[in-house]
């Protein structure tokens, strides 16, 4: 009789991993950093894309300046405060179309098929993207406010106004950004994209207070232009800028890029992670 001795079989204990279902607010902030700065790296590594914010107020605001300062102020130093806010706006706001064509870009190129795959937050691509984006509001802003201090222009909120108007800006432009942001998710073309985008807000920029006061233009044109949200913004910032005053028409701005980020936000993501 033979007897056969076997070793019991050794069981090796294998780590299990948790499926995280939800990924906390730090997380998603830390996230959306991170891609904020693979963002900034692009820009470093092809600066043909700051060529719109940094020569735009330059041109913008000696052109308007010059042509216009005589005909509506009477001379050039008393136009300057009244377009100096106006082009910030308008170069900042225009600046966020940007944000748009560069993500249907991207997403053309397949880089946030890979993005999906990850585990991040679902908001951090869009969210990065748009927060690099707030360099370029901060390049412009400082060109423009440098252009108009080297023309005359001396605010009379001082340095702290100033910086709020920026802030105030900067703010805003990152609110709106994410309706263009969710344009390109919808759309199929960069150019498209574009194109939609300038169509839209042009005549929200120029039919506004940004370039000349709403009293000398028609009924019906200034009807428009005092509910012209654009209007409301530039105000705000002539009020802190020009008198270094927060007033109502900051509250409102405040609020309505509140309201811009909580509806267009979920939107956008829900829209990018069906369509992506």
């Amino acid at each position: 009789m033979t007897t056969t001795l076997t070793s019991p079989a050794r069981t090796t204990a294998t780590p299990t991993i948790e499926a995280v279902d939800r990924i906390s607010l730090q997380a998603a902030i830390a996230h959306s950093f991170t891609m904020a700065y693979r963002g900034i790296l692009k820009i470093k590594h092809n600066p043909q894309q700051l060529f719109d914010v940094v020569l735009s107020p330059i041109i913008f605001t000696a052109m308007f300046t010059y042509i216009f300062g005589g005909a509506i102020s009477g001379d050039v130093q008393s136009y300057l405060p009244i377009i100096i806010p106006g082009i910030l706006v308008q170069t900042v706001i225009t600046a966020s179309i940007v944000t748009g064509t560069q993500l249907r870009d991207d997403m053309d190129k397949g880089v946030f098929d890979r993005f999906k795959s990850l585990p991040i937050a679902r908001i951090a691509p869009l969210s990065g993207a748009l927060i690099a984006d707030v360099v370029r509001y901060l390049i412009a802003t400082t060109i423009t406010i440098i252009i108009g201090l080297a023309m005359g222009y001396r605010p009379g909120g001082g340095v702290v106004g100033v910086v709020s108007a920026a802030l105030l800006i900067m703010v805003c432009a990152f609110a709106i950004s994410w309706i263009f942001a969710f344009l390109g998710v919808i759309m199929n073309k960069a150019t498209a994209v574009q194109g939609l985008s300038m169509l839209t807000l042009f005549p929200l920029v120029f039919m506004s207070n940004a370039f000349v006061p709403a009293d000398t233009m028609p009924g019906w044109v200034q009807a428009f232009v005092n509910i012209n949200p654009v209007s409301q913004l530039v105000t705000a910032v002539r009020e802190l800028a020009n008198d270094g005053h927060f007033g109502i028409n900051t509250v409102w701005a405040l609020l309505g890029a509140a309201v811009i980020v909580g509806i267009m936000a979920p939107l956008t993501v829900r829209t990018f992670m069906r369509k992506a």
